[in-house]
């Protein structure tokens, strides 16, 4: 059967995105901070799962590690947690408490989680990676200047460890794809319910690349994908 670890899989679009490989047929394990809510996720999809706090990179990836000698490397990786910054954390506002909290977990745990996990699904030469990231990690476009300057720095950190990693393996040829995804403004706690797409909207083009058919020869991956379409970024 195939497997999928999902972070951030208590709620929000982790949760969506792992309720719809599970209906697809994949056995999947969660990843959250939250014991009870992941607990309670976990339990509706007949899954395993593992509290993990990624703000603790040392402690995050003992849990991964852990993660993979139990349960083998995954033949997906959905890597769905992540914070927002504070509403005022412009570059000259924000403090470095802020900073760090941020970029360590919207992107050092995401390279920890790809240091830690990927490794065998490389040797492997299958699997795929989708890593949550943004639209307001773009560098070019509407909506990417002004505010909230750790969420964004972060996210295009996220972007541009995508795409160098797609290149480390080959683009695919390997066997190996990685992506990014903006999900765009979805109902999320940190979307707001006011929010004009649901979660299931949001989840459905990680869903896609996390189990479409590729043609290295015509495809593409290592980009950031929003509704199946590359985003300039």
């Amino acid at each position: 059967m195939t497997l999928a670890f999902v972070t951030g899989g208590s709620r929000g679009l982790g949760l969506a995105t792992a309720e719809a490989l599970n209906k697809a047929g994949v056995e999947v394990v969660l990843f959250a901070t939250d014991g009870a809510k992941l607990q309670a996720a976990a339990a509706k999809l007949n899954g395993n799962y593992r509290i993990v706090d990624f703000s603790n990179l040392e402690s995050s990836r003992e849990v991964l590690l852990e993660a993979v000698a139990t349960f083998g490397a995954p033949d997906i990786l959905i890597l769905a947690h992540g914070v927002m910054s504070e509403k005022m954390s412009k570059t000259l506002r924000t403090n470095i408490e802020e900073w760090r909290r941020v970029l360590t977990i919207n992107l050092d745990s995401v390279f920890v989680a790809l240091n830690t996990v990927a490794p065998e699904m490389a040797e492997r030469r299958s699997g795929r990676i989708v890593i949550f990231s943004a639209c307001l990690g773009r560098m070019s476009g509407p909506g990417n200047t002004g505010g909230l300057a750790p969420y964004r720095i972060s996210k295009a950190g996220v972007n541009a460890l995508v795409r160098n990693f797609a290149h480390e393996t080959n683009l695919g040829s390997r066997g190996l794809l990685v992506d990014a995804v903006c999900p765009n403004h979805t109902r999320t706690d940190m979307g707001g319910p006011d929010a004009p797409r649901s979660v299931e909207e949001g989840a459905e083009t990680a869903v896609w690349l996390a189990t479409r058919e590729f043609n290295p020869q015509t495809d593409q991956t290592g980009l950031l994908w929003e509704d199946r379409k590359v985003v300039p970024w």
